[in-house]
């Protein structure tokens, strides 16, 4: 899924996912489930607690610490299943941890009914920035600041003094200790004329200040943050958290390529760090696994071989590889062989132009691929990072894969869940809507089982695609395969799918093919 909330408990090794969407190229599928996560047991657990608040996305979720933790949500959206009904929620809601109950909480003067919007614990208030709201008409984005009492458990809307960001959603938004509060970036779009939008990434940054001490009757006061260091790259979609000494992390997103007719997007899977004491952005570079090279040469010596580098270099496709096997299998759309082991074949360049491949290449055996709208939570210092979305053509690949990072040694990514490639279900609009209430769809039901036939079928065709020769240029290898890759590109986008799209997938998937072969 995408869109859901994870939130870390706060006395508990246990992380909270609460809803979430999916959306399988004909539906919509939203949930209000509760899901824990087991750090310790490293297993997902449903739990079922009556009364849920409705199924939505785009929510926010904050945890406070308050008599056993309560995890609280606020807003979001719902979409029906054909995505003809939409509306946005304005409710407020409450999950008390300890008694394992929902309780909405009924309060005046909060915001208007949004998604999108941004939340985060400050003192003892709940502080709500921003967001947007879509109706079949209009659209409209918001900048207002709301605050909501956890001692009265009222709503307050702030005025704060000085010029604030502009109207946005998805944003990053993060809290110090101290009280204060930062907005970076996020989206918003505008229309130009009747039926033309124009969208805008948002790269501004701003710091929300209450010139008191942190009460509900503060003096709040927007200013702009000029911050120094390397800044993130343009995009919306990415994923934020709080990681350890006082710094708030950015993780992937994309940045979409506007062009006449359609919308490509670049993903990344990279990781920014905002450092609020120091007003300082820098990206989260990995060290590699010091152990791992330990372990290496005390095996080496064992086994008193002086096989050199050449075995280090074996072992890094070990675990991966499998994986990419497995997603390419159930449309054939070779593309996702570089979306499981990212960065494989720059770290083929990498490695020929470095001496000391111990340091360097084995840091990038394993990581997420790249995705936006993951869901993101930090606990002991380790970030961990669950589900998400990309796109290949014109199909959404919804992932339900968890990976953890040790944001305190920063040396190598852990698959802590793997990918299930018999849930990557994709229908696409011409096929007849078979069952028409099937809200099990997204959770495996009967499909799961045509895509493991589907899976094994592209199995046996997927060791023919034409063979990369020795020494052969990419250039020569395309133009030598181009029509065959056109074909399974057609093939996996439909027939309606425009010419120049399935050209420009046909050489994407020809690339990747080649680059994992060379």
């Amino acid at each position: 899924r995408l869109n859901g909330s994870l939130s870390a408990h706060p006395e508990k090794d246990e992380l909270i996912l609460f809803g979430g969407e999916y959306f399988n190229g004909q539906k919509t599928y939203l949930y209000n489930e509760l899901y824990i996560y087991n750090i310790r047991k490293n297993s997902w657990s449903k739990v079922e607690i009556p009364n849920p608040p409705p199924r939505r996305c785009a929510h926010q979720a904050a945890v406070v610490p308050t008599a056993g933790g309560q995890l609280w949500v606020f807003g979001g959206e719902f979409a029906s299943p054909n995505g003809e009904q939409f509306y946005h929620y304005k409710d407020l809601w409450v999950l008390h941890l300890a008694t394992k109950t929902w309780e909405q909480i009924k309060a005046s003067g909060g915001p208007s009914g949004r998604s999108g919007h941004r939340m985060v614990a400050c003192k003892r208030q709940l502080i709500i920035f921003g967001g947007f709201h879509e109706s079949t008409r209009d659209y409209i984005y918001y900048n207002d600041v709301y605050a909501f009492s956890l001692d009265s458990f009222t709503w307050s809307k702030l005025a704060p003094s000085g010029i604030g960001p502009a109207p946005r959603s998805g944003c990053q938004m993060a809290a110090s200790p101290e009280g204060s509060i930062i907005i970076y970036g996020g989206y918003s779009k505008q229309r130009i004329k009747k039926d033309v939008d124009k969208g805008t990434l948002h790269t501004d940054m701003f710091l929300l200040k209450a010139e008191g001490a942190g009460k509900e009757e503060d003096k709040w006061a927007w200013s702009r943050l000029n911050p120094s260091g390397v800044k993130p790259t343009p995009r919306s979609g990415f994923s934020v958290a709080i990681g350890p000494n006082n710094r708030s992390l950015l993780f992937g997103g994309v940045h979409d390529e506007e062009e006449e007719e359609s919308i490509e997007g670049d993903f990344f899977n990279d990781i920014y760090f905002y450092d609020i004491g120091k007003n300082r952005w820098f990206p989260g570079q990995l060290k590699g696994p010091k152990s791992e090279k330990r372990k290496r040469r005390r095996g080496r010596q064992a086994e008193a071989e002086s096989a050199g580098d050449e075995e280090v270099e074996k072992q890094p496709p070990q675990g991966p590889v499998e994986i990419v096997k497995e997603v390419v299998a159930e449309d054939g759309t070779v593309m996702t062989i570089k979306q499981v082991i990212s960065g494989c074949a720059e770290e083929k360049e990498r490695s020929e132009s470095e001496e000391e491949e111990e340091d360097g290449a084995l840091g990038q055996q394993v990581e997420p691929c790249p995705r936006s709208n993951a869901m993101l939570a930090v606990k002991h210092g380790v970030l961990y990072v669950y589900g998400g979305m990309f796109e290949v053509g014109d199909r959404q690949f919804t992932l339900s894969d968890l990976y953890s990072i040790d944001l305190h040694k920063m040396e190598e990514w852990k698959v802590l869940v793997e990918m299930d490639p018999k849930a990557q279900e994709w229908l696409e609009e011409s096929e007849s809507d078979e069952e028409e209430d099937d809200t099990e769809g997204a959770e495996g039901g009967e499909e799961e089982e045509e895509s493991s036939e589907e899976e094994s079928e592209d199995e046996g065709g997927e060791e023919q695609h034409p063979c990369v020769q020795p020494e052969e240029k990419h250039a020569d290898y395309l133009s030598r395969t181009e029509q065959y890759w056109i074909k399974l590109a057609r093939s996996n986008m439909g027939p309606d799918a425009k010419e120049k799209k399935v050209l420009k997938v046909a050489h994407a998937m020809a690339k990747t093919f080649y680059e994992d072969s060379v």
